[in-house]
C-alpha cells in the first residue's frame, strides 16, 4: 500500500471520531496575515460554496510572529475580524485542538511553524502550513520528519500554484516543459533566507511547471538590481525565477508551443484543495517536492554567499538533512 493512501486512511479514521465529510470544524493558528480573513470570509460565508460545504472555521488561536513587526501590528485587527465572521478566539494551542479537526497553520513567520504543529499532531489534527512551511530547509524536513513518524498528512503551497494556466503546463498542455520563467515580487524579511517570505510565489509556480529534479541552482540580479535565480532540470532544461513587481511567466514545451504561466488567481483556488485535503487526508503536494522547493531557495541564498556559483541542489540537501536527523 502506498504512503498516500496510508496516510489517507488515517486521515478518514480520525475523522469518524469527530467529524464526517459534510461537517469538519477547522481551526486557525496565527492571526497575522490576510490570508486567514480570505480562507475564513470563504468557509463561513451563508450559503457556502458547494466546493467547501460542511467546512466551517470555529476557533483561532491569534499568536504569530512574536517579533515581526508586519506580522504583530495585524493581529488586533485580524481578531476583531474573524471574530465578526463567527470564530471564537482561544487562549492556547491545546485549548483550540480540543474544538476542531483540523487545522490551518497561518502563523506569516515560518519560524514558529516546527514548534506549533507537533501538538496538532501529537493529537492527530492534520494540519495545511501556509507559506512559508518553516524559516529553514532543516526545519521543513524535522517538520515532514514529524507528520510521517504520526501518521499524519500534511501539505503546503503558495496559492500561486493553483493557477488555472499554470496547472494546465503541469498536466502536459505544453508537452514536457523544457524552459520557464516566472516572477513574483520578493519582499525581503531579516529572519528568513531571502525567497522564503515572498519569492516563494514565483519559485512555487516554477515548480509546479518544471516539477522535482533540479540539479542545480545560480543566483544573480538583473539590470535593475532585481533578484533572478536559475535552476538546472536532468536533460539540459532550465526554470528561472526573477523578482519583479507582477505574477507571470511562461513555459515552453516539446509541442512547439508556448503558455502564459504563473498568474494570480485568487486565495479560493488553494483553499479548495486544502478542503479536499481535510476531507480526503490525500496531500496535493508532495513532502519531496516541497522540500526540493526550499533546498532550491536555500541554494540561491548559498549561491549569494559564493558570488554567484552554481550551488547543487544534492549539497544543500545532504547538509540540512544531516542537521535535521542528527
Amino acid at each position: 500500500m502506498t504512503r498516500s493512501l496510508l496516510l489517507a486512511f488515517s486521515a478518514l479514521a480520525l475523522f469518524s471520531v469527530s467529524a464526517t465529510a459534510q461537517h469538519i470544524r477547522a481551526g486557525i493558528i496565527g492571526l497575522d496575515t490576510s490570508h486567514v480573513l480570505a480562507f475564513t470570509k470563504t468557509l463561513n460565508a451563508t450559503p457556502q460554496q458547494p466546493e467547501v460545504m460542511g467546512v466551517r472555521v470555529v476557533a483561532a488561536y491569534p499568536q504569530g510572529s512574536k517579533d515581526i513587526e508586519s506580522s504583530t501590528k495585524r493581529v488586533p485587527e485580524y481578531v476583531e475580524k474573524v471574530k465578526e465572521l463567527g470564530v471564537e478566539i482561544v487562549p492556547s494551542i491545546d485549548v483550540l485542538l480540543d474544538k476542531v479537526d483540523v487545522i490551518f497553520l497561518e502563523t506569516n513567520d515560518g519560524r514558529p511553524h516546527l514548534e506549533q504543529i507537533l501538538p496538532c499532531l501529537e493529537a492527530h489534527k492534520p494540519v495545511f502550513i501556509d507559506k512559508p512551511i518553516a524559516g529553514s530547509l532543516v526545519d521543513a524536513i524535522k517538520i515532514f520528519d514529524a507528520a510521517k513518524k504520526a501518521s499524519i498528512p500534511v501539505f503546503s503551497s503558495s496559492s500561486l500554484r493553483f493557477g488555472k494556466s499554470t496547472l494546465a503546463v503541469r498536466n502536459g498542455s505544453v508537452g514536457r516543459v523544457s524552459r520557464a520563467e516566472t516572477t513574483s515580487p520578493a519582499s525581503l524579511e531579516e529572519h528568513h533566507p531571502d525567497l522564503f517570505w515572498y519569492g516563494i510565489h514565483g519559485v512555487e509556480s516554477l515548480f509546479t511547471i518544471m516539477g522535482t529534479g533540479c540539479q542545480g541552482v545560480k543566483r544573480g540580479t538583473t539590470a535593475e538590481g532585481k533578484i533572478t535565480v536559475t535552476g538546472t532540470w536532468e536533460g539540459a532544461r532550465t526554470g528561472t525565477f526573477t523578482e519583479s513587481k507582477s505574477y507571470g511567466g511562461k513555459a515552453v514545451g516539446d509541442k512547439g508551443e508556448d503558455a502564459t504561466v504563473g498568474k494570480y488567481e485568487g486565495y479560493d483556488p488553494l483553499l479548495f484543495s486544502v478542503v479536499h485535503f481535510f476531507r480526503t487526508g490525500i496531500a496535493p503536494v508532495s513532502p519531496e517536492e516541497t522540500l526540493e522547493i526550499y533546498a532550491f531557495m536555500e541554494a540561491a541564498d548559498e549561491s549569494k554567499r559564493r558570488n554567484g556559483a552554481d550551488v547543487t541542489i544534492k549539497e544543500v540537501m545532504d547538509k540540512a538533512l544531516a542537521a535535521a536527523r542528527k
